[in-house]
């Protein structure tokens, strides 16, 4: 069975559980919501911009407050209704990438391990994916183990991601790499070169939040439409 409709049904169990049991905002703590109308209000804005490997990374917000609750409460809690309002927020960051991009681009996301799998029991950018009603094309997967990210510094994200992807189906294709949260660009960077070796053109990223230190605020694409030819 894939993914998708398991998502769904857990979608539909997680509203239906929420009348039984108390539930707080993902934002706020706001009891009886699963998102409050001020939070939902939170995950908008201009997206935000920089490069890494050459090509335009978009990401729809910063991964701070609000966003980063959210999206940890996604991810971390197994909350998987909060996917939607998430893949509402990205859809800016999408159409930038895919202003310049042909009609047939592959879209891929960065893959979860697999014991990230068995954890949650979903993949979070598939399912973010889903959401935002981009196809999901499974043409990068991981060949070793790989530490947690959040534990490492710059030089120790590098090192934990070099080689660690590999890509197929995507010779002579045009590409969109999809992730959920950017921080030094490490994995991106992997994601991209596996994909380029593999002989895709990869014409951008797209992530739902960056950190901020790192993000390049624009509302123009002025900032980051370079684009391989």
């Amino acid at each position: 069975m894939s993914t998708v409709p398991i998502e769904m049904f857990r979608e539909a169990l997680g509203d239906v559980l929420a009348l039984v049991f108390p539930v707080a905002c993902a934002g706020c703590g706001a009891w009886d919501v699963s998102l409050c109308t001020g939070c939902r209000e939170e995950l908008t804005g201009d997206p935000v911009s920089r490069r890494i490997a050459d090509v335009p990374v978009w990401s729809a917000l910063l991964f701070e407050g609000v966003a980063a609750r959210v999206i940890r409460t996604l991810k971390e809690d197994g909350r998987t209704a909060l996917a939607r309002p998430l893949a509402t927020a990205a859809t800016g960051a999408i159409e930038r990438v895919r202003a310049h991009s042909p009609a047939d681009t592959l879209f891929v996301p960065v893959p979860s391990s697999r014991s990230a799998f068995r954890r949650r029991g979903f993949r979070p950018v598939e399912l973010l994916m889903a959401r935002a009603s981009l196809p999901v094309s499974r043409s990068l997967r991981l060949t070793r183990m790989t530490a947690d990210q959040r534990r490492l510094d710059v030089h120790a994200r590098a090192a934990n991601v070099s080689g660690a992807f590999h890509a197929s189906r995507v010779a002579g294709r045009d590409v969109i790499v999809v992730d959920d949260v950017v921080t030094t660009g490490a994995t991106l960077d992997e994601a991209i070169t596996a994909l380029r070796v593999a002989g895709a053109t990869v014409r951008g990223a797209v992530t739902v939040a960056a950190t901020p230190r790192r993000a390049v605020h624009s509302g123009s694409e002025s900032d980051a439409s370079g684009i391989p030819a």
